[in-house]
């Protein structure tokens, strides 16, 4: 299973701190998952200023999941700072604002990935997959409420990866919140590519272990 660690946090602070665990067994270039919540949309505001994550100068290639309001309005920032891909939610974006984020991640050379919330219906997502083709390739299944670490996996959400998996058998297939080897297990069995995980890894009294585990599911 591909497995990327999620940095969930209040502060640059906190953020130097989870980089420092991750340094020690990630390899440099893999990506990690950065939760930028606005406190608006979602009910959980992170640390979300794309400068400040710029100065952390990473060694890995950050993915940023912008859980907030108008994703469109700040996700050239988010590139300029070095994301090589940005996740949005259906629910916040349009199909002119999908449009638009697919030309300026081509302009950065990095990626789009799409997700849907708990509550939303795969299928809304396609005549989006049938629009884009391949250049809308890759999705993201959220398994809890946008916003805190730690909460418990909706199982609810197996059945969104199945259908999702049916509407794009092509494109890759992420999935977050809840995950452990259990539930990792579960979403891979549905039809997912990767996983992200916050508390499983960095709660646990090894990180480096955890996230071997999670990876040989």
């Amino acid at each position: 299973m591909n497995v990327i660690p999620v940095v969930n946090c209040p502060d640059e602070a906190c953020a130097r701190e989870k980089f420092a665990v991750l340094k020690k067994f990630l390899p440099a270039g893999s990506f990690v998952h950065a939760d930028i919540t606005d406190g608006v949309w979602s009910t959980h505001a992170t640390f979300s200023d794309p400068s400040g994550w710029a100065h952390l100068a990473l060694p890995f290639a950050l993915e940023a999941h912008l859980m907030v309001e108008r994703p469109e309005e700040i996700a050239d920032d988010w590139f300029t700072a070095g994301a090589r891909r940005i996740i949005v939610h259906l629910e916040t974006v349009d199909g002119a604002g999908i449009y638009r984020l697919l030309e300026l991640a081509a302009r950065h050379q990095a990626e789009l990935m799409l997700s849907i919330a708990p509550g939303t219906d795969p299928g809304s997502l396609e005549p989006l997959i049938a629009r884009f083709d391949e250049r809308l390739a890759a999705f993201q299944v959220l398994a809890v409420h946008p916003g805190a670490a730690g909460q418990r996996f909706g199982n609810e959400a197996i059945a969104r990866i199945i259908s999702l998996r049916g509407l794009a058998p092509h494109a890759t297939i992420e999935v977050d919140g809840g995950m452990n080897p259990e539930t990792a297990r579960l979403v891979k069995d549905a039809g997912a590519d990767a996983i992200v995980s916050a508390s499983y890894i960095f709660n646990s009294g090894d990180p480096e272990r955890a996230y071997k585990e999670l990876k040989e599911i």
